[in-house]
């Protein structure tokens, strides 16, 4: 076997025996978006006091964390309950729940 040049064993197909010094990098710009679970819609459509028990409200006010309701509405409490009717979801589940 001769010794040869290293251009001879390089593979002709391979984009780096052949390198084309006219040709850059081309970077795709893709905006920036942020996935978030909506824990709350913050409208009026669902005004209703929903039904949790006591201890998951007193730790989501310490903690920040939702809670979800017997009807299975995720929220974090903020609002008085008593200023709003109750969810019938809710309380036709915890009558069925009292039977």
């Amino acid at each position: 076997m001769t010794t040869g040049d290293a251009r001879d064993l390089a593979d002709p197909v391979s984009p780096l025996s052949t390198p084309d010094p006219g040709t850059g990098t081309a970077v795709l710009e893709r905006p920036e978006t942020k996935e978030q679970t909506q824990r709350d819609d913050g409208g009026d459509a669902d005004r209703y006091a929903h039904y949790v028990s006591k201890d998951r409200i007193a730790e989501s006010r310490m903690t920040g964390r939702p809670v979800v309701a017997l009807c299975g509405k995720v929220w974090v409490p903020k609002h008085d309950p008593s200023k709003y009717p109750v969810c019938p979801d809710c309380k036709r589940i915890y009558e069925e729940m009292m039977k």
